[in-house]
């Protein structure tokens, strides 16, 4: 290991005001805060609200002033993911250092459109650092808060980052690391202004190599999703679902092979292989079968909700009823959902097992079907509660979500304590769900044709719970030329701002959305706790591009960094 002098020699002035002065203060708060994580059982990624209770526990046992609570968090969030990081290969992480590491005034190093490509002219510690981890296998990166880093880790590339930057720019990034739930261990600079600044450098050597005897892969989303979508290839299905022998048959394995996300049998496989760290490829057996029945579950809602719902597109293309008429697409949905509970039937799983998860889908489908048949019958209403729609969004959107997550940790031997923290988990994810989709589909340039319609909105809801007589005869009014008129929707968009229904809506999405990221504080197992954080990430689309200090775009570069147009 490299020693300390070109960093020493750069420390020129005492840390600011919100770090520990002096070095020994530093390193026995760290030891402290390693002792109270192992003690406490802290499983990561911690969410905000989490970092900043164990936060101010650690100031309050160690006596500190709480001006250092900030620089706690850091290191309560270093502690709690350093077993996952040291169990991560080093070829899978990054190095991100930032370029106010160098020698301003003599730096001989040039900027691309990623970061600093370093001259390696010995001014710094850059060169030496990047150096060395990168004879480990790192790969290393010099920018702030580059969005590369996010797109590096989402293509599979990396799986852990080793950052050293400002508290200014760690309090920045924070909620991004922690919305993708990305392994990490942060080391702050002794103090902000981005020139010519220094760090501990013995802690950054140290999680540099960081190294766990049994390690293996991370969590890795686009792998399991390639593996996933492999099942669903219509070959695939032909061997699992057997010989066509129907015309229904050839209808279902059509739309089942058919355009989708794949989100529930990901969720699933996900939930399962987070259990029991097992990454088949290919996916076979029973997880192929629980997989395939799920997406069967999906798909025959779908038949069944474009049928009731009137709609005549879906991916793009002609529904299935409008392809084939509602009697045959019917008996498709019919068919897939036999198809389904055939699948469950037939895993080869302890009968215990196979029968609860049998239970799970059935008691699924039922709540299912009474979410759909109260919206159903909720059309043409004007009245109804704020707590009547709620309920129909639960019911409609949570059993879907739930029912993937218990198949999975059925398979891999889950317990009942973990069932209702999933349940739970699911009924606020899906209610905030239902909430988010009100929001982003009734604007200015929504269909006319929903507002007729009179589909359950919580816009709506919250709306007539404000008005007056005459804002409820307005808001009639509307609902009436909804189906010929186009600026109808624009109307009913301001009425609804001026209502406060905008605002309530969204303060009802992040109640239900934070209820659903609380829940995660009680699980123990750090796989299935990022794998549910990053399922919330890509639900409400929590990840934006960081763009912190003197960021650069990402764009295409050779030296193993990443950009958009990059493939992987």
């Amino acid at each position: 290991m490299p020693d300390d002098a070109t960093l020493a020699a750069q420390s020129t002035r005492p840390p600011q005001d919100n770090i520990p002065q002096r070095k020994e203060h530093r390193d026995r708060l760290r030891a402290f805060v390693q002792r109270y994580v192992q003690q406490t059982g802290l499983t990561p990624p911690l969410s905000l609200a989490e970092l900043r209770r164990h936060s101010q526990q650690v100031i309050k046992r160690a006596g500190l002033a709480e001006k250092f609570i900030d620089y706690a968090a850091i290191l309560v969030n270093n502690a709690a993911w350093r077993p996952v990081v040291a169990a991560i290969p080093y070829e899978r992480r990054l190095l991100l250092l930032p370029n106010c590491l160098r020698d301003k005034a003599h730096c001989a190093g040039q900027f691309d459109a990623i970061g600093l490509l370093c001259a390696g002219c010995g001014r710094c510690p850059i060169h030496e650092l990047q150096t060395q981890a990168e004879s480990l296998g790192y790969a290393v990166l010099v920018a702030e808060g580059s969005p590369i880093v996010m797109q590096m880790i989402e293509s599979g590339q990396i799986e852990a980052v080793i950052g050293v930057s400002c508290m200014a720019v760690l309090e920045k990034t924070f909620p991004y690391m922690e919305a993708a739930a990305i392994p990490g261990v942060a080391i702050p600079l002794l103090y902000d202004g981005c020139v010519n600044t220094t760090l501990d450098a013995d802690w950054l050597w140290e999680a540099l190599y960081l190294n766990a005897e049994r390690q293996g892969r991370w969590l890795d989303i686009e792998d399991l999703r390639r593996r996933v979508q492999v099942c669903f290839k219509p070959e695939a299905l032909r061997r699992l679902l057997g010989p066509v022998e129907s015309h229904v048959q050839q209808v279902g394995l059509e739309w089942l092979a058919g355009d989708g996300k794949r989100w529930r049998p990901l969720l699933t496989a996900g939930v399962y292989e987070a259990l029991t760290d097992q990454h088949p490829d290919p996916v076979e057996g029973p997880l192929r079968q629980v997989l395939v029945a799920v997406e069967c579950f999906h798909k025959a809602s779908l038949i069944h909700d474009d049928i009731e719902d009137g709609d005549a597109t879906r991916y793009g293309r002609d529904t299935l009823h409008v392809r084939y008429g509602v009697p045959i697409a019917l008996n498709v949905g019919d068919y897939l959902l036999g198809e389904g509970y055939r699948l469950l039937a037939e895993a080869d799983v302890p009968e215990s097992v196979r029968i609860r998860m049998l239970e799970v889908a059935a008691v699924g489908h039922r709540r299912l079907c009474m979410g759909q048949g109260d919206e159903l019958a909720w059309k043409g209403f004007s009245d109804a509660s704020v707590e009547q729609v709620l309920s129909i969004y639960e019911r409609k959107t949570a059993p879907a979500f739930d029912v993937a997550l218990q198949l999975g940790a059925l398979l891999a031997g889950r317990t009942e304590s973990l069932s209702a923290t999933l349940a739970e988990f699911c009924r606020e994810l899906g209610i905030a769900y239902q909430v988010q989709d009100d929001l982003d589909d009734f604007d200015a340039s929504a269909d006319p044709a929903d507002l007729h319609a009179g589909r359950p909105s919580i816009l709506w809801a919250l709306a007539w719970q404000k008005a007056q007589p005459a804002d409820r005869e307005h808001l009639e009014r509307l609902r009436r030329r909804a189906v010929s008129e186009r600026r109808v929707p624009a109307e009913a968009a301001a009425l609804f701002e001026r209502l406060a229904a905008w605002s309530e809506a969204m303060a009802l999405l992040e109640r239900h959305k934070n209820a659903a990221l609380m829940c995660l504080e009680r699980l123990e197992n750090p796989a299935l706790k990022a794998l549910l954080r990053r399922i919330v990430c890509r639900v409400f689309n929590d990840i934006e591009q960081l763009r912190c200090c003197n960021d650069h775009q990402a764009s295409h570069d050779r030296h193993r960094r990443r950009g958009p147009d990059a493939s992987g």
